[in-house]
């Protein structure tokens, strides 16, 4: 059974899906008016592991995730710019999608726009009016009553009656005094001049920012789901605001767990323009390779603060090239298989292979639990090196070998790296590391020892080194 920390129930409970087989997950999308930063990369980055882990494990995961392509931002970016709304939109959600594939994270089974769902949200705001759960106010604005809804503040842990505004309402003079309590939130917006709007009931306008999850969220999956995710700045007003109207509007539960994942800090402190340490996923994938930002990310638990540095970036780098490592190893051993005199035993191998399948499943399955879960997979790298190395392996053994090849690669894939790709990706050794792999053997050959260490200091140097297995040198890249 997979175990989730549930926010709403502070604890872990079993993930219990409304099908069986099968999980809907709605996952916050973007706010399009810039590139992403990297917080946001680890949000979607972790949500993406979630949900490759539960179709690895047979789920069939109907995932919806939003673009939020009108709101106050972007019709600033576009003012400052002087540019159309839709303009800014289009561009950084082309932008975001292009950021995603970059570091591998699945496009959504679903990828609704604001600007497409806008009489859905219309319809629902009228719902809430009618129900006495929300009021339009003489200028055309529409808010929802916190306190019309008893169970207000049970996601976020929040008492109502302690609680101050804190919305993202745009604040302009005056606001407050539309409003029949400070903490009615805005579910329709009165036109302004120069903004993108839309005739509703209530004369022209755009939608505040939580009705559209609740809309799209129930077009695309039907209430209730299983899963809502996000990050955990926003379980508060935007999660909570959105259980809160979509309750109240349809009398049924909005969704059955709710999933948040930690945030992402900056040599120990707050990601803020305002320290100058803010930055952009595509501005960090010019100097980090994509596959070593996701084992970063995965070297934390999804829930707990991350740290970015450069230092954790070479960590990790030095990490994921000891796995790769490991398999070139196995598919040099593979390669160089002969005779027929095995040096493997089946029933070792089979049972370190499911061995570690088993405890990687354990150590996912409690709350994805994914620096567990690497650690499992590094036990079973540095017992499976403890067989293979220095062993000329045989016909017989090459099926063994490739069962711990796969593994590795099934193991790190579940976390949407792909070793394979990595391993593809690599090019020749360069000439001059060649000739001194050469001048090495050359004098191994003649016992000639002085001059072999010397050209295996001059590889070292490089950054290379030398391997000396039975069915020849290995050379590999520090």
């Amino acid at each position: 059974m997979i175990r989730i920390y549930d926010t709403k129930m502070h604890k872990k409970v079993d993930l219990e899906t409304l099908e069986h087989g099968k999980v809907k997950m709605y996952v916050c999308g973007p706010t399009v008016y810039n590139y992403i930063h990297i917080g946001n990369a680890r949000t979607f980055m972790s949500f993406d592991m979630i949900r490759r882990y539960l179709e690895w494990r047979k789920f069939d995961v109907i995932f919806v995730q939003n673009v939020t392509d009108v709101d106050d931002k972007i019709i600033n970016k576009a003012n400052e710019e002087g540019r159309a709304a839709a303009e800014v939109a289009e561009e950084y959600t082309k932008a975001f999608i292009e950021d995603m594939h970059a570091v591998n994270v699945k496009d959504p089974t679903v990828r609704p726009k604001a600007t497409q769902e806008i009489d859905t949200m219309i319809a629902l705001v009228q719902d809430l009016i009618d129900g006495g759960h929300a009021y339009a106010t003489e200028d055309g604005d529409v808010y929802f009553s916190v306190r019309s809804f008893p169970s207000y503040g049970s996601l976020s842990g929040r008492n109502i009656d302690e609680m101050q505004a804190g919305h993202r309402d745009l604040r302009t003079e005056g606001i407050e005094d539309r409003k029949n309590d400070p903490l009615d939130f805005a579910l329709w917006k009165a036109a302004k001049p120069g903004e993108p709007s839309w005739e509703s009931p209530w004369g022209q306008g755009r939608p505040g920012w939580h009705i559209e999850c609740s809309c799209m969220s129930k077009k695309y999956l039907g209430l209730p789901f299983d899963i809502h995710g996000g990050g955990s700045d926003l379980v508060f007003p935007h999660h909570e605001n959105e259980r809160a109207q979509s309750e109240a509007a349809t009398g049924k539960t909005f969704a059955n767990h709710w999933m948040h994942g930690g945030m992402l800090q900056i040599n120990g402190e707050k990601m803020s323009k305002s320290l100058d340490n803010f930055f952009l996923l595509r501005d960090i994938l010019k100097t980090v390779d994509p596959a070593v930002l996701r084992f970063l990310m995965l070297q934390t638990h999804y829930r707990s603060p991350l740290d970015f540095s450069d230092e954790r970036v070479e960590e990790a780098g030095v990490a994921l090239e000891r796995i790769v490592n490991a398999v070139k190893g196995l598919d040099w051993a593979i390669q160089h298989a002969e005779g027929a005199s095995s040096v493997l035993d089946a029933d070792v191998v089979n049972e370190l292979v499911r061995n570690a399948r088993r405890d990687f499943i354990i150590a996912m399955d409690d709350d994805f639990n994914s620096p567990k879960a690497l650690g499992i997979v590094f036990d079973f790298v540095t017992e499976a090196n403890a067989l293979v190395a220095g062993k000329s392996l045989s016909t017989d053994d090459v099926a063994l070998a490739q069962a711990i090849r796969d593994l590795i690669v099934e193991l790190i894939g579940v976390f949407g790296i792909e070793l394979d790709a990595l391993l593809g990706e690599e090019e020749g050794l360069p000439a001059e590391v060649e000739e001194l792999v050469a001048i090495r053997a050359e004098a191994r050959a003649n016992k000639d020892w002085p001059r072999a260490d010397e050209a295996r200091d001059k590889l070292a140097a490089l950054g290379y080194v030398v391997k000396d297995t039975p069915q020849g040198p290995q050379i590999e890249k520090i």
